[in-house]
């Protein structure tokens, strides 16, 4: 096919990944700092961690059921509106968290109205909007805008915890939910787009054939288990061993962020070296993210995903074992460096395995094992810390699952399925549902 001559200026597409970073650093940072807020919330309100965890729970649970049908909206109506309203939501409701007085009303707050609207401005939504805007460097798009999550992780939680010491957790809560709702909102209402065709772009900012009509999408090979209908999906192996290695790493994940600064304080890191330590975890994941997807542009995705989960399991083991402070920052370390690369290769895996016309959906529900895992652990956690009195229990439990995880990702047949081993060359296709500006 007849290449146009060079384009000039910059690539939209960076411009999405810059606002795509920005929100989940804001969106992640916020929601995932929970954790920081733990033992003020204990000692104003002498409310016990199993109580706490249960409202936790609650979020994650409800994060997850919301998941799929988040991804269906995106699919019809795209990125840009369902992120732009979900930023407003879960601006004002973590706002709204400074009011709280009972644990109900963190209940419905964090635990229904914040985390639904997390939903919406996730790894699934930005994901699915970049996986558009990029093909050949897919893999290290995805995983840089995963690292806008981190990042927030990162850099949110120490601050956080420095301000809950100054000012108190409610003047905190107003901090965060301000700060998504003056930066965070702003950037992905003025640039986050869809249909790269609509802004006159190709994906990958690649030259415009010369004979390519106005209006029509610059596509790429069409996936082996594209499917029209989103549920097809499911009669597939590779989607059941993602969502099932998925689901023990949202197990894994998810009782760190609430339980692991309270493990600290326990062993006896003080409350601001526990959310430092949490913070380098944090920010050894942008360093690893970035690794992992500048190497899965390269090697295959799926190998990766194995070691990764595999090396995840290492640090729960040094966590467990290792004395003191040693078992808190040798964790702190080797998890930083596999923690969120894997939503980032699970995202890109669906998308070179099943295509674009229902990533939002399939990410959804894959989100959803996650999500729904994360809250069994984060329960299990505060529960069995209750009876223990540690949380060596519910640790090893969590860490032990990662060994099937790692299974489940060296079984999927990446070679026969995804588009990158496919031959045939990109070719120009009608817009899907969904591409709206």
């Amino acid at each position: 096919m007849e290449r146009s001559t060079a384009r000039k200026g910059i690539f939209y597409g960076w411009f999405v990944l810059a606002a795509g970073f920005f929100v989940l650093f804001m969106a992640t940072g916020a929601r995932n700092g929970f954790g920081v807020f733990i033992v003020p919330l204990t000692e104003e309100f002498g409310w016990s961690r199993g109580a706490l965890s249960f409202a936790i729970a609650v979020g994650w649970g409800v994060n997850g059921l919301s998941q799929p049908f988040i991804g269906r909206l995106y699919d019809r109506f795209g990125g840009r509106a369902v992120i732009s309203i979900s930023l407003l939501i879960l601006g004002v409701s973590t706002i709204l968290l400074n009011r709280t007085t009972n644990l109900w009303f963190l209940i419905a707050v964090y635990g229904l109205i914040m985390s639904t609207a997390s939903s919406g401005a996730s790894l699934v939504t930005i994901h699915a909007v970049l996986a558009k805007w990029f093909y050949r460097r897919r893999g290290l798009v995805i995983s840089i805008s995963t690292a806008g999550g981190a990042a927030g992780s990162m850099i949110m939680a120490p601050f956080t915890t420095y301000m809950i010491l100054w000012a108190g957790w409610r003047v905190s809560w107003v901090v965060l939910g301000g700060f998504i709702l003056v930066l965070a909102l702003p950037l992905a209402f003025f640039f986050i787009r869809d249909n790269p065709s609509k802004m006159g772009e190709t994906p990958d900012g690649d030259d415009r054939p010369r004979d390519q009509a106005p209006g029509v999408t610059y596509d790429y090979p069409k996936a082996p288990l594209e499917r029209e209908k989103w549920q097809e999906s499911f009669s597939t192996p590779p989607i059941w061993q993602m969502t099932a290695a998925y689901f023990i790493c949202g197990v894994t994940t998810a009782i760190i962020s609430a339980h692991y600064v309270p493990f600290a304080i326990d062993r006896g890191a003080s409350p601001e070296m526990a959310a430092f330590a949490f913070g380098l975890m944090t920010g050894l994941n942008v360093v690893g993210v970035i690794t992992v997807g500048i190497l899965s542009d390269i090697f295959g995705r799926k190998y990766l995903l194995g070691i990764i989960y595999a090396t995840r399991g290492l640090a729960y083991a040094m966590l467990i074992l290792a004395p003191g402070m040693i078992g808190i920052w040798g964790f702190a370390v080797i998890a930083g460096f596999s923690w969120v690369a894997t939503a980032s290769l699970t995202s890109t895996l669906t998308a070179d395995i099943y295509g674009l016309r229902n990533l939002g959906t399939l990410g959804g529900v894959s989100t959803l094992s996650h999500q729904v895992g994360g809250a069994l652990s984060v329960l299990m956690g505060g529960v069995l810390y209750d009876v223990f009195g540690s949380y060596d229990v519910p640790f090893s439990i969590a860490g032990s699952l990662l060994v099937f995880a790692s299974i489940f990702a060296f079984s999927i047949q990446e070679k026969q399925y995804s588009s990158r081993y496919q031959t045939g060359l990109a070719r120009p296709a009608s817009a899907s549902a969904g591409d709206s500006d």
